[in-house]
């Protein structure tokens, strides 16, 4: 298997920390690829992936795997332990819910913000939009502050216990830096629970 992976982005690194966290790094064949560089727009990737996404899975018949949910899907069924999706409907259910509210409430509105407000985007976003980013930006930190009141009567997001919605959730809040926001040093459940699975990853 070969993973086609963009250092810093938070989807690329969901798969890549889903792939750590399974103790597999070694199993698949990482290849980096440069977004800021437009390497995911050039034809030989889009013959890879026609819609340019970052990561994308090559599978050793030649299946060609993108979105990244959909990648720890496939790795979460070849790589089955430790089990980071669920194993019976319940937890399964409650652990892509979160996943799913992390992506859309957090993950996306930050990016609208970031996309909209960072000079470091302006030729990828083009035009800029001030009102998006402004939208964003009240979006996210608001669902911080939901988000800190979940975690400060649960010690992990969904199910009980440290799941793909964990690691979406972290790789989040690390991307939130780029716009100098840091909601897991604003909010002090966030940070407990940021710290705990940062000293995971250390450990592994």
């Amino acid at each position: 298997m070969k993973l086609y992976h963009a250092p810093k982005a938070v989807n690329p690194e969901r798969t890549f920390h889903f792939l750590k966290a399974k103790g597999k790094l070694d199993a698949v064949e990482i290849v980096e690829i440069s977004i800021m560089k437009q390497e995911h727009k050039t034809p030989e990737y889009r013959a890879l992936s026609p819609f340019s996404q970052v990561p994308v899975l090559i599978l050793d018949d030649g299946t060609k795997i993108t979105e990244s949910r959909a990648i720890c899907t496939y790795f979460e069924d070849v790589f089955s332990e430790p089990n980071l999706m669920g194993r019976d409907g319940k937890e399964k259910a409650l652990i892509e819910m979160w996943d799913r509210r992390i992506e859309f409430m957090l993950m996306l509105q930050f990016a609208t913000w970031f996309r909209n407000a960072h000079e470091m985007m302006a030729p990828l976003e083009k035009p800029q939009s001030a009102e998006a980013a402004a939208k964003g930006e009240r979006n996210a930190k608001a669902f911080a502050k939901r988000l800190d009141a979940h975690l400060a009567e649960h010690e992990w997001l969904a199910a009980d216990r440290f799941s793909i919605a964990d690691i979406t959730l972290y790789l989040t809040c690390g991307f939130c830096g780029v716009m100098r926001w840091k909601p897991h040093r604003e909010h002090e459940a966030l940070g407990r629970w940021y710290d705990t699975v940062k000293a995971k990853f250390a450990a592994e």
